[in-house]
């Protein structure tokens, strides 16, 4: 029985880090959304340094 736990345990490993990262994904596009959509152009700006900090040297 121990065999069917070793091959077991790695894909339940995989099945919750793939899940958390489309968990993820779907949360930053939705906070994406809410930035796109606010009128304030300071939120604008500070979004644009989080997403690419390069630019704002």
């Amino acid at each position: 029985m121990g065999w069917l736990q070793s091959l077991l345990c790695p894909l339940k490993k995989l099945w919750d880090h793939l899940h958390s990262a489309q968990t993820k994904r779907r949360g930053v596009y939705i906070l994406y959304k809410d930035v796109k959509s606010c009128p304030c152009e300071d939120v604008h700006t500070l979004w644009s340094i989080l997403v690419d900090p390069g630019d704002a040297e």
